[in-house]
């Protein structure tokens, strides 16, 4: 099957989602990456994935600077709950200096809140080798989520609040 933006994508199986060739993601800082596609087949506006892909490619790493503050304040809260500090990091302009970006985006459509398509990017960071970092683009668009991956597309279904819809890291 053929996904704009993608090209061909093949059926994984065993993990029931579709996967594309690697195809190069300025916001990732160029890396070819293969995107997995999860509910595709069902879903009753494909197009919104199409839509999500093309914004998430069409981004560059001004999208993930603009994140920057949220990304360090996740930083931050991992050292003020007692995490080593393997790394020192002066502020949110140097954050990004110390995370390893993924090059597997996930893209989703949000079954249970807003119903908009996600892509979500797994990464690695120096701070939190056991949980990482999740940075989620709503629409392929703009980060509305960071923190340790945890699946989750907002943070108001991983904190089940739906006083944190909007909010990209919820700081302590």
């Amino acid at each position: 099957m053929d996904i704009p933006g993608l090209g061909t994508v093949v059926e994984d199986a065993d993990l029931g989602w579709h996967m594309s060739e690697p195809v190069p993601v300025p916001v990732l800082g160029g890396a070819a990456c293969r995107f997995a596609l999860e509910g595709y087949d069902d879903d009753p506006a494909p197009e919104d994935f199409h839509a999500a892909i093309r914004a998430f490619r069409a981004l560059d790493r001004a999208a993930l600077d603009a994140a920057a503050p949220s990304i360090y304040a996740y930083y931050r809260d991992v050292l003020d709950d007692g995490g080593d500090d393997p790394v020192h990091i002066d502020g949110p302009d140097r954050v990004l200096d110390h995370v390893q970006l993924g090059d597997e985006p996930h893209v989703s459509r949000d079954e249970y809140g807003d119903k908009h398509v996600y892509v979500s990017v797994e990464c690695e960071c120096d701070w939190e080798p056991e949980h990482g970092l999740q940075i989620v683009f709503r629409d392929g668009a703009e980060v509305t989520k960071v923190g340790p991956y945890d699946g989750h597309l907002t943070n108001a279904a991983a904190y089940a609040d739906e006083q944190l819809e909007g909010v990209v890291y919820p700081t302590r």
